[in-house]
């Protein structure tokens, strides 16, 4: 049976264009990437390697479970996901941070009612608050979060936050910042093993062309 390439899941989106900047840079050629179509799976690089384009959080379970070897996908994934796999490299780019944002002005540590958070990441909120020995109500918010404090079903909310340019137009503020977020390289445990000498030569590679 022939091996199959060393298949990498890559974040589509924010983190897609930088990968494939990384790649390039390295002197992968890209080219089906970058007119990909509606094609999900993509060589990269010549015979020995393809792309798996797929959201964040499907990135994380195709690695968990070796159908992909390699992941390309945001830390604040990591972070909610809390999966089975090696975290092998910063690749120091899509760089922001989780932040805890309120309604300007507003006194949040004031007071001793349970505080309301809205999040689209429960996991990452309940331990922050939990390393505070705070007790807070979690609203799970798939869209906008920034609309919950607005809409006072919620007394602040835990975001990704970039510029905080949104936070301020809707008369937010971040009042503490949790932890710095930033693409991470992640490889399936199992992959480490027997394809080691292929995984070793690529994340060598880029090391070599990261920052």
């Amino acid at each position: 049976m022939t091996e199959r390439p060393l298949r990498i899941a890559l974040t589509k989106g924010r983190l897609e264009k930088d990968t494939v900047g990384l790649f390039e840079k390295i002197g992968y050629d890209c080219e089906a990437l970058k007119n990909k179509g509606r094609k999900l799976i993509l060589p990269v690089g010549g015979a020995d390697m393809e792309v798996v384009l797929a959201k964040a959080n499907d990135v994380i379970t195709y690695v968990e479970h070796g159908v992909c070897d390699i992941g390309v996908v945001g830390k604040d994934t990591i972070m909610e996901m809390q999966g089975k796999f090696f975290e092998i490299a910063d690749l120091g780019f899509g760089k922001c941070r989780f932040a805890l944002a309120v309604k300007k002005g507003s006194a949040f540590y004031g007071g001793y009612s349970v505080k309301t958070i809205a999040t689209k990441y429960p996991n990452i909120t309940r331990n922050f608050f939990e390393s505070k020995g705070m007790d807070v109500e979690i609203v799970k918010i798939e869209g906008s979060v920034e609309l919950a404090p607005l809409l006072d079903l919620s007394d602040g909310i835990v975001d990704i936050v970039e510029t905080g340019t949104t936070l301020k137009e809707n008369g937010l503020e971040v009042i503490e910042e949790i932890c710095p977020v930033s693409a991470r390289l992640i490889v399936n445990m199992v992959s480490m093993k027997l394809r080691r000498a292929q995984i070793d030569e690529f994340t060598q590679k880029v090391r070599e062309n990261i920052g």
